[in-house]
């Protein structure tokens, strides 16, 4: 349960004490709120006191007589703009002339509430004031991970482009000043060595337009009934010239047919990044098993690999945006860090699940988990 808390600044002990009687026991919820909101009363007598517990315990709002004994209300306001705090304040007063209440509106308040008010009118107030409250600041906090996330994003983009376009316009620069002479085949390697480059930039782009898809909004789907095995077949046959590349082998080991309603586009793209990986992190002379099981409930899409593994710790944030396990044994496979993040989004689509079961230096299986029913986004 969270708390705000209120200051209630009056130097009628009898309001302060009625205030907190009021707001005891009183909580807030609504439905786009995770929990209760409840209230913790703090208490001021006077103006230069309040200051002090603004500062020492920054309240979330408060509740503000302007008469005091000593600075006025309406300079506890202007004290509380002039420090830009995140603090709703509420007048609460039995003299609010038109004077008061324009400059009071004009530095910062957002309501005025005559005295003597009634619980129910003080609880109301409450009440949508901590609505306001926390819309904003989940406005804020959106927003400010919104930036984290395009940091994060752009960072990631400039390294993982840069370094690429770096090499090949290296090898292009070797191959036009012949520095290896006339023959091609001098430059056989370089040529390679391009076309990988280039290839690891065309899969971070195709990462980076699979999440922007997923993340800008509710995506739309076209939900038909396909076959999951003659998907995981179509991933197979357009990941088998890197298999071969790698020296792995890839098996279907589902030869029937497995019928759900789903996007056909989002499970290949599941499928696509799990063999993907499968491949990419194994050993030479390794395999790749997929297995697809159905039974009442689920559909099972279960990927294993006979590679390098993984320890607890790199499994605990496989999943997040941009994460990527660095280890001796990965340090010269590239890749976006978007995959798995990728699926894991896709997979809470589908409200299912995703399991990793992973031993270093003996394989990896990771098994996606699709209810047959609420497939479809709500």
């Amino acid at each position: 349960m969270a708390s705000y808390k209120v200051l209630v600044v009056d130097d009628e002990p009898g309001i302060r004490m009625g205030t907190r009687r009021i707001l005891q026991n009183f909580k807030v919820d609504y439905p786009f709120m995770d929990e209760f909101i409840e209230y913790i009363v703090l208490e001021a007598a006077t103006g230069e006191e309040a200051i002090e517990i603004i500062d020492s315990e920054m309240p979330d709002i408060i509740l503000l007589d302007n008469k005091l004994p000593g600075i006025q209300g309406i300079e506890v306001l202007e004290y509380v703009k002039k420090k830009l705090y995140d603090i709703v304040v509420v007048m609460i007063t039995s003299y609010a002339s038109l004077e008061l209440a324009v400059k009071a509106t004009r530095d910062g308040a957002y309501d005025f509430i005559p005295k003597p008010f009634t619980p129910q009118e003080l609880r109301g107030s409450l009440e949508n004031i901590t609505k306001q409250l926390f819309l904003k600041r989940m406005t804020q906090k959106l927003n400010k991970e919104g930036k984290l996330i395009r940091f994060q994003f752009l960072s990631v983009l400039s390294h993982e482009l840069k370094a690429p376009l770096n090499a090949i316009e290296g090898y292009l620069n070797i191959m036009k000043e012949k520095q290896f002479g006339d023959n091609v085949d001098s430059y056989k390697d370089m040529i390679d060595r391009s076309l990988e480059r280039i290839s690891g930039m065309r899969g971070l782009i195709m990462d980076l337009l699979d999440l922007t898809k997923i993340e800008s909004g509710k995506p739309t789907q076209n939900l038909q009934k396909v076959d999951i095995t003659k998907i995981a077949g179509t991933s197979i046959d357009t990941m088998r010239p890197y298999a071969i590349q790698k020296d792995v082998d890839v098996y279907l080991n589902t030869k029937e047919s497995v019928i759900m309603e789903a996007d056909a586009k989002e499970i290949e793209i599941i499928f696509n990044n799990l063999i993907s990986n499968a491949i990419k992190y194994n050993k030479q002379g390794g395999r790749v098993d997929v297995f697809i099981h159905r039974d009442d409930k689920n559909i099972r899409l279960q990927v294993s690999d006979s590679g390098i593994g993984m320890s607890e710790e790199e499994q605990s944030s496989l999943f997040q945006d941009f994460v990527r396990i660095k280890n001796p044994k990965t340090k010269n496979i590239t890749g976006s860090g978007l995959g798995l993040s990728i699926i894991k989004k896709i997979t809470e689509m589908y409200h299912g699940d995703i399991e990793v079961n992973s031993v270093p230096d003996q394989g990896t299986t990771f098994t996606i988990i699709l209810p047959l029913e609420r497939t479809a986004i709500n």
